[in-house]
Formats: structure tokens, C-alpha cells, sequence
């Protein structure tokens, strides 16, 4: 699953593309490396018209998750002979949130899928892990795609989920914040030879962005797919 991508562009292009009337961030970084649990910009439909603005990235974990995670610290608790809690510790167990969307018919991300709760995920290369060049003793280094060697915008189709209370870090305690976190699919034949699981959901244009924002589910599911294989490129070593 995709945990790193990169932003090298400027807030007029994604405004442009999406039709955003509503600027909420400030000044966007010329290139910026976005990480789970960090701030990203998204597009998303308002009440008081589409706004460009930044998000956590990391959707809600799913409930038995939670509750399966929780029970395992109760569990460890009990065994060194303490009392426990279990509803607080159910409470104040950390969800560090889950960045990627594969499942939709899932009942944890049905209620998520309306207009109301679509994004689009503003984007310009995105990173795989890449096993086979590895170094003995090293780190696995990344991989890059992008849709040309120009690496141009383009956007995940994402998710997002207004005021959501949890714990995120144990050292933030309970918090409320917006989340977001974008769709993957079956990989193409770009990304399956460095990683065979998935890839992002990846919309391409203007008009595949207004569907993704716009259009009923029915219609928009369809964008879950993989890119065509000449649509997207794994960047040379130089440039990752």
C-alpha cells in the first residue's frame, strides 16, 4: 500500500483542475514528502463550496481493530496481575488510522462513501517499497511512480471523515480532528513488479476529478481501477 508520495506543484494548478473556490492552507510547500499521520492538502465539497485545505492523513480504524488491539494490551495487563479498565482502555486505545481504502463494500467505509464524504488527493509521484534492491544491512529503498517523467498533477481519489474523536499518539491524548486517506486497487503492470498487492486509485483529468466529487456512487466506484499501463512510469534512480 502506498505510504509516501510527493507534491511539487502549486495551489492555482490544483485549484485549476479541481475547481476549488475555497483556499484554506495557506502557502503549500513547493515540494513536500507526505508521510502517514501528517497534514496533506485535499479537495473536498462544502457546504460553503469546494475548498482546498489540509488534512491528517489516516482514516478511522475499524471498530473490531480497535477493540481486537485492546484486548491484547487487557489481556497483557492481566497476566502481570493488574486491574483493568476495559471500557477506558478501550477508550484511550491509539488508532493511528488507516491510510489506505481497498475494500468499499466494507460496512466500516459504506457511510463514508457519499459526495459529502469524497476527496481528491493532490499528488505528483507516489513511492512503493522495493525489496529487490535492497541492500544487505540497509534500508528498503523506495520505489517511484508518476504519470510521465515530467511527473505531472494528478490525484487519488480519497475519503475523508470531518471531527473525529479518538487518540491518535498516547501522547496526545483523545483529540477531534478531520481525517482522510484514498483508495487503492489492483496494481498495473508499472507497479506489480515492485509491489504485486496494489496500487492507488488514480484520477487522471478535470473531468475524472468532477466525477469522483459529483457523481453517485455507481457511477464513481468505476474509478477504483488501475491506470493503464502507458498512463503511468517508474521514475529513473536519480530522480527518486
Amino acid at each position: 500500500m502506498c505510504n509516501l508520495y510527493n507534491i511539487s506543484t502549486n495551489q492555482e494548478a490544483i485549484r485549476q483542475i479541481t475547481r476549488a473556490m475555497i483556499d484554506s492552507i495557506g502557502n503549500l510547500e513547493p515540494e513536500l514528502d507526505l508521510y502517514p499521520d501528517q497534514m496533506g492538502p485535499i479537495v473536498r465539497n462544502t457546504s460553503a463550496g469546494r475548498e482546498l485545505v489540509k488534512v491528517r492523513w489516516g482514516l478511522p480504524s475499524s471498530p473490531k481493530a480497535i477493540f481486537d488491539n485492546a484486548t491484547k494490551r487487557a489481556d497483557k495487563l492481566r497476566a502481570k496481575g493488574k486491574e483493568v479498565n476495559f471500557d477506558e482502555l478501550l477508550r484511550m486505545e491509539p488508532d493511528g488510522g488507516t491510510t489506505n481504502v481497498r475494500n468499499t463494500s466494507s460496512k466500516h467505509w459504506t457511510r463514508w462513501l457519499g459526495v459529502e464524504n469524497r476527496c481528491v488527493v493532490p499528488f505528483t509521484r507516489f513511492a512503493e517499497p522495493d525489496p529487490a534492491n535492497k541492500v544487505e544491512g540497509g534500508r528498503t529503498p523506495n520505489a517511484w511512480f508518476a504519470g510521465s517523467t515530467d511527473e505531472p498533477l494528478m490525484f487519488f481519489a480519497g475519503l475523508w471523515v470531518p471531527q473525529w474523536r479518538s487518540v491518535r499518539k498516547v501522547k496526545e491524548g483523545e483529540i477531534t480532528v478531520d481525517l482522510f486517506g484514498f483508495l487503492t486497487t489492483d496494481p498495473n503492470n508499472v507497479v506489480k513488479p515492485i509491489h504485486w498487492k496494489a496500487m492507488p486509485a488514480i484520477l487522471r483529468n478535470q473531468d475524472e476529478v468532477e466525477t469522483w466529487l459529483t457523481a453517485p456512487w455507481e457511477e464513481a466506484k468505476a474509478l477504483q481501477r488501475p491506470l493503464p499501463d502507458d498512463e503511468l512510469v517508474l521514475l529513473p534512480p536519480k530522480q527518486a
